[in-house]
């Protein structure tokens, strides 16, 4: 090796160590709150732990106990109705929207942002306040309804129809995936439409034989994401039945409940068990999807 290859390797090893310098600082806080408190959940998930005394080993108890629990299942049942409900709309919204936008309309920009403002807010406790006032028994739906004649209920107190102002709330915050499905729209080559049209194929063959299949990639992305992110659902849940997961359990959403066992019965082994559990069965139907994808998404290779 010559000096200038040496000086060169040197320059290159001083530039990594600077660079690990100022990485240190997330190395650390990713070992301290992140990776430290997942293996302490692990842990906990096989012991009996209130808080207020040291763990005691029980093994596979928890979980054991899990199989028994009909609030476990019903908490189970109303999140796969939940996610099973509000993803397909959610996503089917979004890019109808996006179909819509990517026309051309004016003021894209301004368009785009509003119809993205609603993600951001989706998780605040504000937003589920204002949509339990909506749907309350003197909200604004049934104020609209009253004027037709319509006489409304309390829909965020009622069981059959509770659940269904969540999967509402949900399919409401449409824009994160819309953006996506827009820019995926944008990356179709006009040329496959000014093809199509000659060859006299209208706008619905167009959709089901070009736009579907070119953007296969987009909405797996988003179907992934979303499902993730509608299993995790919790504030919503919260708000809207004052963390009761009422009434009779229709909104007790898979989350809700871990929390009510976490910190409100403070059996936080249990409610360790449920979070792995959880883990399992996000990843479990993330290889499902995963499977099942290559089948239907289109790659262009």
């Amino acid at each position: 090796m010559t000096a200038h290859q040496r000086r060169k390797a040197s320059q290159r090893r001083r530039g990594d160590r600077v660079a690990y310098l100022f990485l240190t600082p997330w190395f650390i806080g990713m070992a301290v709150f992140t990776l430290g408190p997942i293996l302490a959940s692990l842990y906990l998930s096989f012991t009996d732990y209130s808080l207020l005394q040291a763990p005691e080993w029980t093994g596979l108890d928890n979980y054991q106990r899990m199989l028994d629990d009909p609030r476990l299942h019903q908490a189970l049942l109303v999140t796969v109705k939940y996610v099973l409900v509000s993803v397909p709309l959610q996503l089917a919204l979004a890019l109808g929207l996006a179909l819509l936008l990517n026309r051309g309309v004016r003021g894209l920009a301004i368009y785009r942002s509003v119809y993205y403002l609603p993600s951001l807010l989706a998780g605040s406790v504000s937003i589920a306040i204002l949509w339990r006032q909506i749907f309350g028994s003197d909200g604004l739906i049934n104020q609209l309804l009253e004027k037709v004649g319509i006489e409304g209920v309390s829909w965020v107190a009622h069981p059959d129809y509770a659940l269904g102002t969540l999967v509402v709330l949900n399919a409401w915050t449409f824009g994160s995936p819309m953006v996506i499905f827009l820019a995926g729209l944008r990356q179709i080559p006009s040329v496959y439409y000014e093809a199509a049209s000659v060859d006299g194929a209208g706008p619905v063959s167009q959709f089901f034989r070009i736009t579907l299949p070119l953007l296969s990639p987009i909405i797996f992305f988003n179907l992934v994401l979303q499902t993730i992110g509608a299993f995790q659902s919790f504030t919503q849940a919260f708000v809207i039945s004052g963390g009761t997961g009422g009434p009779a359990d229709s909104t007790l959403l898979y989350t809700l409940y871990l929390y009510q066992r976490g910190f409100g019965s403070f059996d936080m082994g249990y409610a360790s068990a449920m979070a792995w559990t959880l883990l399992v069965l996000i990843a479990a139907l993330t290889g499902i999807h995963f499977f099942f994808g290559k089948r239907w998404v289109f790659y262009g290779d």
